[in-house]
């Protein structure tokens, strides 16, 4: 059995199309139908039902799907392994970030790792904590940063990095500038800018107001910090960041004030994929972040 064949086959079924898997893979539709055919000659069982239109696994092409993915993860992770051997310290590391806090919270890591390892190259992608697990899930991302920790029992392994409160942003002439705390009860007839729906934080903010009696009034949501500040800097509503973030605000006509007996934190986690084989670059990344943390942040 050509491990080729296990890689066609497995294509095919994602895509449930020849055509589409061709064009994924590269290679001509007549080589993938032949793969598949000797595939199903070896294995003595049939994998595709061919007489509908749309193409669609047999009971056994299931089961075999089931275990062709586990070959192909395994064959993976020995490939990456011996590049590992081979190429020594070179390599890449793809790392998801949530946009507004990921950065701030992460960037001195980041720098003292490439200036360790400067031959491993370090891809970020900034989305939303929903997105990175997804992409750390499917394999697309080696290492997430996210809001808000998975429970134990999850497909992620987890460092807790911190647990920070969000913090009120309120224009210095808004009336509830001179208050020394907030309560989300108070801010019922306030307009929200507030993170897209992406984020785990809207989620939690949203979830906080209902908990007191009211839909927020979102009247514009964004995924960047200054574009944030800068509607409150121009009296269009209000908005909340993390304690630390709020800690390099300077601007004269920006107010930061606690909020009261609220459950809205960004906890901030690190997370990568159970069971799968680590390169070089991802264990190092890891290992970094947690002397990095017992150090302090």
């Amino acid at each position: 059995m050509d491990i080729r064949h296990l890689e066609y086959f497995a294509e095919v079924a994602q895509h449930l199309s020849f055509t589409k898997a061709s064009q994924t893979l590269h290679v001509t539709q007549p080589s993938i139908s032949k793969a598949i055919k000797n595939l199903e000659g070896e294995l003595g069982v049939p994998l595709f039902y061919r007489s509908s239109k749309q193409l669609e696994l047999t009971d056994a092409g299931k089961a075999v799907l089931i275990n062709a993915k586990k070959v192909l993860d395994a064959f993976k992770n020995l490939t990456l392994e011996l590049t590992d051997v081979t190429e020594l310290k070179s390599g890449e590391i793809k790392i998801g970030i949530p946009p507004i806090v990921g950065a701030a919270f992460f960037s001195k890591l980041i720098s003292q790792y490439k200036e360790k390892f400067p031959l491993i190259e370090i891809k970020l992608t900034e989305v939303g904590t929903k997105k990175i697990k997804k992409g750390v899930d499917d394999g697309t991302l080696d290492i997430g940063l996210i809001c808000t920790v998975p429970a134990q029992g999850s497909s992620f392994e987890i460092i807790n990095v911190l647990k920070d409160p969000l913090m009120l942003i309120v224009h210095r002439e808004h009336p509830l500038a001179s208050k020394c705390e907030v309560h989300f009860s108070q801010l019922v007839n306030e307009p929200f800018i507030l993170y897209r729906k992406d984020f785990t934080l809207y989620d939690l903010i949203i979830e906080e107001c209902s908990k007191s009696g009211f839909q927020p009034n979102i009247v514009c949501e964004s995924s960047q910090k200054d574009f944030l500040l800068g509607m409150v800097e121009g009296k269009l509503g209000i908005t909340m960041l993390p304690s630390k973030i709020c800690q390099n605000i300077n601007c004269k006509d920006l107010v930061v004030l606690p909020i009261s007996e609220s459950a809205v934190n960004l906890e901030l986690g690190m997370i990568w994929k159970k069971d799968k084989y680590l390169s070089f670059a991802v264990r190092e990344f890891i290992d970094g972040a947690e002397t990095y943390l017992e150090e302090g942040l």
